[in-house]
């Protein structure tokens, strides 16, 4: 994101936990301190941050974290925009399709209710964390981002050896749905939304395309020119992750459609997820 920033000639000011450098600014969202000064004068804020929800199995404090990481950052945030005396047009504050709950049969769109779950509990929360930004004037959009397939990092990193080896396969049945999204389209999504004068609310970033899971690992066997005949039955995700994040990440899904950010006129670059893999994996 800052790289495609800088490219087209803006000048970015990093969030760091760490003392600040050039072009930063230091903030501890637990803490709830924040160089609020360095933040005057900016025309738009990119909020992402918060703790990976797919990196350990869900216990309490492993909740609490995902939580609370969403809740304070993105609040204090909001304060202090909402504060200063020269705020930005616009906040773009991250979000996610786990607003709509799992195991959804049918398409939806930022239209649709609030599902039921942790994650959509988490969406709601975080969402409404950035009220106070809302209420001073700041048009703020909410990034609803499905999976972003990258091979650097995320859901398709930690497939690609298991792959490679040829001992991919479906999870569970393979029918539940993924949203996912190109890293290219998220970035230039993200762009998008920030230089959109009309957009605001939830929005989300995904493809028009979006596929099950038995399709994702059919596409992504093809493109790594390797067998996927291994499938993951239910019993083992719910050993190695525990059921309940087992079914609302691996056996639950969204089919999620980006009709407020297609009504804007954005053009994806990889709506398609077979040239989105190949484009990733070469």
């Amino acid at each position: 994101m800052v790289g495609a920033l800088t490219r087209q000639d803006h000048q970015v000011t990093r969030l760091v936990r760490r003392p600040a450098q050039a072009g930063e600014a230091t903030w501890d969202p637990a803490a709830g301190t924040i160089e609020a000064e360095k933040l005057e004068g900016h025309d738009a804020v990119v909020h992402l941050a918060g703790a990976g929800i797919g990196d350990h199995r869900w216990s309490d404090e492993h909740k609490k974290a995902v939580l609370d990481s969403r809740v304070q950052g993105t609040g204090l945030l909001a304060r202090t925009l909402a504060g200063l005396s020269s705020p930005p047009g616009v906040l773009a504050s991250g979000s996610a399709v786990g607003f709509y709950g799992y195991q959804q049969e049918e398409p939806v769109t930022e239209t649709d209710p609030k599902g039921v779950g942790f994650l959509a509990d988490v969406v709601a929360a975080w969402e409404d964390a950035a009220a106070p930004a809302a209420d001073a004037g700041i048009r703020v959009v909410h990034v609803r981002s499905g999976v972003v397939l990258t091979a650097k990092g995320g859901a398709l990193k930690k497939q690609l050896l298991p792959f490679k080896l040829g001992l991919g396969g479906r999870l569970g049945t393979g029918r539940q749905w993924l949203s996912w999204i190109s890293l290219d389209d998220e970035v230039g999504g993200l762009i998008h939304l920030l230089t959109t004068e009309g957009i605001k609310g939830p929005v989300n970033l995904t493809s028009p395309q979006p596929v099950t899971n038995a399709t994702f690992t059919a596409t992504l066997a093809r493109v790594l020119k390797r067998p996927a005949f291994m499938p993951v039955p239910n019993p083992a995700l719910w050993a190695l992750f525990g059921r309940e994040m087992t079914e609302e990440m691996l056996l639950g899904g969204q089919q999620v459609l980006p009709a407020a950010l297609q009504a804007s006129g954005f053009t994806f670059a990889h709506p398609e997820l077979e040239a989105a893999l190949r484009h990733t994996l070469q």
